[in-house]
């Protein structure tokens, strides 16, 4: 990256992404580091962003081919097409989420166009990286979002109701998972007047559970199972465990109007949480969100972005939560990538310089090759 750094900015164009890689106040900031920033034509449009607002924080405005010539960086939230990139520098860099599992082919052409890609999703969970980190700050976006959606689909009041026709008992929501969208879920659920209930797989999720008022569920009889996986992830459990979860589960989600979950695994298909028999276990007009439809579903039958009827259950999921909330998910995921390059920003060098720890962590590919390990079989 000789000279002043470029960094562009793509409109996405995966099916149904209403987010942005950059808002005005990154633009701002990135040009204060240095940096020229150049911005797509309707890049924004879907956060309700206008041209005129990156142009006024100083991005140059124009066509894709022009955006993304000769840039040293080129943003995005999802991964642009490989032939998107043809006109950036040799090397250049690619930050975005780029779900590396589920598009293995385009990080090969990534590394095949010489683009050097940089998977925001591989962030390792570490303090000085919290802010930097998409993952959480899309999850608890889409946290929230699971629950005010329920809260519509669902035909009755969450609060309780004191009036004088009669008491409107409170709506029972339990949510699966207690990851940070878990955690959001269980925070919107109770301002909304819920009473709550979670489970987790690990076991140091009780006492943040309990601390947002909520009630932990959770099987006391399989001794030493914590759950715990690396880089503070939720890993698969005995068999043993599982069948103990399971019977605890479907006595508890028998009484419940809503249920909420949002268990994954990262590069691995979602584990199923809810089976058909549960659901059938359940009220009619209950409702189900299933936050990981889009990685398989940790509900039987749940489809992305279709509401299905099963028992008189509704169960609900969008492939892409966060796009739902585009203005606000644009602004924490730009964040995250100003917070990710100005934290390695070398001002002698007037672009920034990855330490190993987490270049080493995020690099997919580089000169030519895929260098990351756990694209390459090996353990990371």
């Amino acid at each position: 990256m000789g000279g002043q750094t470029r960094i562009a900015v793509l409109r996405e164009t995966a099916d149904g992404e209403r987010r942005v890689a950059a808002t005005p106040e990154t633009v701002k900031k990135f040009i204060a580091l240095g940096a020229t920033v150049a911005v797509e034509t309707g890049a924004g449009e879907g956060a309700s962003i206008a041209d005129a607002a990156f142009s006024e924080a100083g991005a140059q405005i124009g066509d894709a081919a022009t955006v993304v010539k000769d840039a040293d960086i080129v943003l995005g939230v999802q991964g642009p097409t490989p032939g998107a990139l043809s006109g950036a520098k040799a090397g250049a860099w690619l930050a975005a989420g780029l779900d590396p599992f589920a598009q293995r082919e385009r990080v090969d052409a990534y590394a095949a166009a010489g683009v050097e890609a940089l998977a925001m999703e591989f962030m390792p969970r570490i303090t000085r990286a919290q802010s930097m980190d998409i993952l959480s700050s899309q999850s608890n976006l889409a946290g929230y979002k699971a629950v005010i959606h329920a809260a519509d689909a669902y035909g009755r009041a969450f609060p309780m109701m004191m009036t004088a026709a009669g008491t409107i008992s409170a709506a029972r929501v339990f949510v699966m998972g207690v990851g940070v969208a878990g955690l959001q879920a269980i925070a919107t659920a109770r301002r909304l007047g819920a009473q709550v209930s979670a489970t987790d797989v690990r076991s140091a999720t009780k006492e943040q559970i309990q601390s947002l008022g909520a009630k932990p569920i959770f099987v006391e009889s399989v001794v030493g199972i914590e759950g715990e996986g690396a880089g503070g992830y939720a890993t698969e459990m005995s068999d043993e465990y599982q069948k103990a979860q399971a019977e605890l589960v479907s006595s508890h989600i028998a009484k419940q109007d809503i249920v909420i979950t949002t268990a994954l695994i990262p590069g691995r298909a979602a584990p199923r949480l809810v089976s058909d028999a549960q659901i059938s276990s359940m009220k009619p007009g209950s409702v189900i969100f299933d936050l990981a439809v889009a990685q398989g579903g940790n509900v039987e039958g749940s489809v992305a972005d279709q509401v299905v009827e099963r028992h008189g259950v509704k169960i609900i999921g969008y492939a892409n939560t966060p796009t739902h909330l585009a203005a606000d998910a644009s602004a924490l995921f730009a964040r995250n990538l100003y917070n990710f390059l100005s934290a390695f920003w070398d001002k002698e060098a007037g672009r920034p310089v990855l330490d190993e720890e987490i270049g080493d962590a995020v690099r997919l590919t580089q000169g030519g090759k895929v260098v990351h390990a756990r694209l390459l079989g090996e353990t990371a």
